[in-house]
């Protein structure tokens, strides 16, 4: 589904899903498990992905793009729409695309640009309020483990709950390797969730994870960040609550 048409799916209750999901994670306290992905879930990557651009820029003595903002990538992952939100004209664009490229796939990939990402609105605070239910805090994500240390700091510099906590029940699970496919990587991460505990809920901004988990676990709310995502045609399932962000403040206009 396109973002547009993802976002729409955002329902005026949509707090009302992450009350409820506080609300049972207290009720069974250390049995329940709650799983969150980071990227576009919990994190807005957009400041590390403007950095990249930027450096880019510099490197190759391009203006336009050594000015870049995070809101130039307000349109997703697709790097020349970024690069011609900056106003770089589209022959430009394709002649630079390949080397700007694989000058963003040497950074972003790495603790030492992941640490440049923000927090979603709301996501520390509802994590924080997660952890003081007694509940389980499982980040499961597709980034792998050579990222580990830059995640960990930015989850701490964002006010989020950091592993693995003074009582043990904040986990960090990664990819072994970049190579490894996210999607197979977190299907067979389920299980692991399943030995963890109840899963109350799972957070995720890609219509195929979400779909996995409604699979997986058919009586946990599945929550949809309809931030932005991978661009491929999925159709979220039934039953999947779409959010915009994690704020509980109920102000009209931030819905």
């Amino acid at each position: 589904m396109a973002f547009e048409d993802l976002k729409q799916r955002v329902r005026p209750d949509w707090r009302e899903a992450l009350r409820s999901i506080l609300e049972k994670a207290r009720s069974l306290g250390p049995q329940a498990v709650l799983a969150f992905d980071l990227d576009s879930t919990l994190f807005d990557n957009r400041p590390r992905q403007a950095r990249i651009l930027r450096e880019y820029g510099d490197a190759r003595s391009l203006q336009l793009l050594s000015v870049c903002e995070p809101r130039h990538w307000d349109t997703g992952w697709d790097m020349r729409a970024a690069m011609r939100a900056c106003g770089m004209e589209d022959a430009e664009v394709e002649q630079r695309y390949a080397d700007a490229r694989a000058f963003w796939q040497e950074r972003f990939f790495t603790s030492a640009y992941c640490v440049s990402d923000e927090a979603i609105d709301g996501a520390a605070a509802f994590t924080q309020a997660v952890a003081a239910t007694g509940a389980q805090v499982v980040y499961l994500t597709g980034r792998h483990e050579a990222m580990r240390e830059g995640t960990v700091s930015c989850l701490a510099r964002c006010g989020m709950v950091t592993p693995p906590g003074t009582d043990g029940r904040v986990h960090l699970i990664m990819k072994p390797t970049l190579a490894e496919n996210d999607d197979a990587f977190k299907r067979e991460a389920h299980a692991r969730l399943g030995r963890m505990g109840t899963v109350v809920a799972a957070f995720d901004n890609e219509p195929t994870h979400a779909n996995d988990y409604r699979h997986r676990f058919p009586e946990a709310t599945v929550i949809h960040l309809a931030t932005d995502h991978s661009g491929r045609a999925v159709e979220l399932m039934d039953g999947i609550v779409s959010v915009p962000h994690f704020s509980m403040e109920d102000v009209t206009h931030r819905a």
